[in-house]
């Protein structure tokens, strides 16, 4: 088997006295899509947040295309070239229009010219259809077209790797499938990708792999039929019971 995209070997993380992270072992491979799933407070967003280096950790080691992606000397800019992420609030700039926000980072941080960021940024919009919303400000959108915009956004880096941290947790039920489906078209096109998600039924569709985490560690991963199925653990499997009965898979 190749060399896996992201390595993740021991990695401990503390706030104060909670610990967070708990020896987590994880690797995932290129073109793989792995989700993350879990009781809240189990350390999906902490885990993501600290792939790319938005969290230091203190013990372990997180490696991404084999450079070391963890610790002291870390080029954080090659890092968040290569590993975009979008998280569950869209974070757009309010006082810019959505061209502008996507094309920012583009010249800012690559060095793309004005109308190579825009030539960029249109591909994504006119992907995404919302190409007719260029020039408007993200308060004019819905919640499932903000997130979309976000989305685009962190694509239009070029990244490597998406980490994906529960992006449908705060919309209407109603402008859920949006988001899905650009997510389902990325994972057809090869994009890999490591997402932490409430939505099992997403998770069973499209994962390569399903890792389930409990209080801090990787308590089972394995591909999503086996774990949906037939999951080993009890603390996977009491997991699993309390989503059916909300009727959530």
């Amino acid at each position: 088997m190749t060399e896996p995209f992201i390595e993740i070997k021991q990695v401990h993380k503390w706030f104060g006295e909670n610990h967070v992270l708990q020896g987590i072992d994880l690797e995932v491979h290129e073109h793989e899509v792995v989700c993350l799933i879990g009781p809240s407070g189990c350390g999906k967003s902490t885990l993501l947040r600290c792939i790319n280096a938005l969290e230091p950790i203190q013990e372990g080691s997180i490696r991404v295309d084999g450079e070391q992606a963890s610790g002291r000397g870390v080029d954080v800019n090659w890092l968040r070239q290569d590993v975009g992420i979008v998280f569950q609030s869209y974070n757009l700039f309010p006082h810019m229009t959505v061209l502008r926000n996507i094309t920012l980072a583009p010249i800012k941080a690559l060095g793309l010219s004005k109308s190579e960021a825009t030539d960029r940024a249109m591909t994504l919009l006119k992907r995404i259809g919302l190409d007719n919303k260029a020039n408007d400000y993200p308060d004019r959108l819905s919640g499932g077209q903000q997130q979309r915009v976000a989305i685009a956004r962190a694509l239009a880096m070029r990244p490597r790797v998406m980490l994906l941290d529960e992006i449908t947790s705060a919309l209407d039920p109603e402008l859920v499938h949006e988001v899905l489906n650009m997510v389902r078209e990325l994972a057809a096109d090869g994009m890999t990708m490591l997402l932490a998600t409430h939505e099992m039924g997403f998770a069973k569709e499209v994962s390569s792999r399903v890792c389930f985490l409990y209080q801090g560690k990787v308590e089972e991963i394995a591909e999503p039929q086996e774990i949906f199925s037939s999951p080993k653990s009890a603390h996977t499997q009491r997991f699993l019971k309390s989503i059916i009965e909300a009727g959530r898979l």
